[in-house]
């Protein structure tokens, strides 16, 4: 896995039947990615998770990409 890059941006738009998002990094890379409702669905609760959780103290590596 390669070394995480720091968000700079966030774009998110619908396009066709999905949503499309663009991640920029500080570095000026851009990630584009297409997804469905259900995905979008389950990205916001898996992010409302982790922000509702205790922060902890040096926490491991993320998870790997299902």
């Amino acid at each position: 896995m390669s070394t995480p890059q720091k968000l700079a941006r966030i774009l998110a738009t619908r396009s066709g039947g999905g949503i499309e998002l663009a991640l920029a990094t500080e570095t000026g890379q851009t990630v584009r990615v297409l997804a469905t409702q259900d995905q979008i669905d389950m990205l916001v609760d898996e992010l409302e998770d982790i922000l509702n959780s205790p922060e902890e103290p040096d926490a491991p590596e993320p998870p790997a990409a299902a």
